[in-house]
């Protein structure tokens, strides 16, 4: 009650600001940042998660539950600290800047919010799918096999569609925790206004030098996205569950 009480009081006192605020460049830039970023890190992501997962699940890997519990340490870590042991990598290091002479400078700029992204929202994705797999029965992969099938395609014609719910799922949730994601991002890209300025960031900046009706007016997008973003991976989860009871 506490909680709703609060995120209520917040949407009510933005919800006055919000169109006007809307029609300020400084959030329509954090906006459209903010959409393109998460995105891109949760594409990027889910590509990444997919075969670490099945192979995790499916495939007898040696050391696999140490690969698992490093993949999995940012859930444990604040963002910050994972910020800061990104920017102590990637900053002014000899990996720095081999990367940099390259075009990938993550360091204060929009490669680096997506790199965050990346970094924070991984492990969720892949456990979400490393529990999809797990309910899903290996012996249909076994089948396929008998059938002809080699075990990529086995993999992409079997497991990959009935793993598509819970896919879905991972992108939802992902993509909102990247969306609201300020610690990893701000250390790593920094607070930059109309330059790496993403909604947290606007909000914090906003809110740093007292500027109320822009700072309620991000935090109101992002209950709202959150909001929304709950109620899908609620319903997604409600097909999941009924997809593994037919399996």
């Amino acid at each position: 009650m506490l909680v709703f009480s609060a995120l209520v009081n917040v949407i009510w006192k933005g919800l006055g600001s919000l169109a006007a605020s809307l029609a300020t460049e400084e959030i329509q830039f954090a906006i459209r940042l903010s959409f393109f970023t998460s995105i891109t890190s949760t594409l990027i992501c889910i590509l990444f998660a997919v075969p670490v997962a099945y192979g995790l699940e499916r495939l007898n890997i040696p050391g696999h539950r140490f690969i698992s519990v490093i993949l999995e340490v940012p859930l444990s870590l604040p963002p910050i600290v994972c910020g800061v042991a990104l920017l102590l990598l990637l900053g002014n290091t000899e990996a720095g800047r081999a990367l940099a002479e390259h075009g990938l400078k993550f360091v204060f700029s929009v490669k680096g919010i997506i790199l965050a992204q990346f970094f924070i929202i991984t492990p969720y994705m892949i456990r979400v799918l490393k529990s999809t797999m797990a309910d899903i029965s290996p012996r249909l992969e076994f089948v396929a096999r008998t059938l002809g099938c080699s075990q990529w395609q086995a993999f992409t014609r079997v497991t990959l569609p009935l793993a598509r719910n819970g896919i879905i799922a991972g992108l939802v949730i992902c993509w909102a925790r990247a969306m609201g994601e300020f610690g990893c991002s701000l250390m790593l890209a920094g607070a930059t206004r109309m330059k790496t300025e993403t909604l947290p960031i606007a909000l914090f900046l906003n809110m740093s030098v007292g500027n109320l009706e822009m700072a309620m007016a991000s935090a109101t997008c992002l209950i709202i996205i959150s909001l929304v973003a709950l109620l899908l991976f609620e319903l997604l989860g409600s097909a999941i569950l009924q997809s593994s009871e037919r399996i």
